[in-house]
């Protein structure tokens, strides 16, 4: 039997002047699940993610966390309610060290030397407790996301959104972030993941949702994605789904 939903987007829309950047947008997340979310540039992807923390507030529909409307609130209340994303440029402050940048997050919740305590933590979850006193200037792009991660998970999130974590990634590089994410979802997150290497999103998600234009194309599991004709002709091509 299917988890029930964590949350559920009904009928949501995003303008900007004459743009119509979401339209009509309908579908749920499964508590515990790992959704991917896919479309070419422009489809809406981080339109979308922005609008579930309320970066954008949507125009219309409604935006259910465990039964709430988010519409409306601003991002420092829906992160307390336990919905929080990373960016697709990580944004650290280059001049201060990793703990410091985590620890930003976990203000959300606790004083300071809580909050330092949580922050060391959630590095450790991540990998990096090593580091959490060097320099975030001096820092890889692997491990700048990771950071990203850990200040996302510093805000002790129900939901997390990931845009974009696997961009610029080896291989290897790119293996451990999925087992990274497999492991918060054990550790009882939900996670929608938006990213464009397909392989990764066909191995790591449990359903995947794909948009265009600002349309909802296909929700289903990742076998029948790759195949719905409509996905195929809007994003994947014919060369794939063969």
């Amino acid at each position: 039997m299917p988890a029930s939903p964590i949350l559920e987007m009904r009928g949501v829309g995003k303008r900007f002047g004459g743009l119509q950047a979401l339209q009509d947008v309908s579908f749920e997340v499964r508590r515990g699940e790992i959704l991917g979310l896919i479309g070419p540039n422009g489809a809406g992807k981080t339109t979308l993610f922005s609008t579930l923390v309320g970066l954008h507030r949507a125009d219309a529909g409604a935006i259910l966390l465990e039964g709430r409307n988010l519409v409306g609130l601003k991002p420092h209340r829906i992160a307390r309610l336990g919905l929080t994303k990373t960016f697709q440029n990580v944004a650290l402050f280059m001049d201060t060290d990793v703990l410091d940048n985590v620890v930003i997050g976990a203000l959300l919740h606790h004083p300071l030397p809580e909050a330092r305590v949580r922050a060391l933590a959630c590095l450790e979850r991540v990998g990096l407790a090593n580091i959490a006193h060097k320099r975030a200037g001096d820092l890889s792009f692997p491990e700048r996301a990771r950071v990203e991660v850990a200040r996302a998970l510093s805000t002790e999130p129900k939901m997390l959104l990931l845009d974009e974590v696997m961009a610029a990634l080896n291989a290897v590089e790119m293996a451990e972030m999925m087992d990274l994410i497999r492991a918060l979802r054990a550790d009882g997150l939900t996670v929608i993941v938006v990213e464009h290497h397909m392989k990764a999103i066909m191995a790591l998600c449990d359903r995947i949702v794909a948009l265009s234009f600002g349309r909802l194309l296909a929700v289903g599991l990742p076998d029948e994605i790759v195949r719905h004709p409509d996905v195929v002709t809007a994003y994947l091509g014919r060369a794939y789904a063969e």
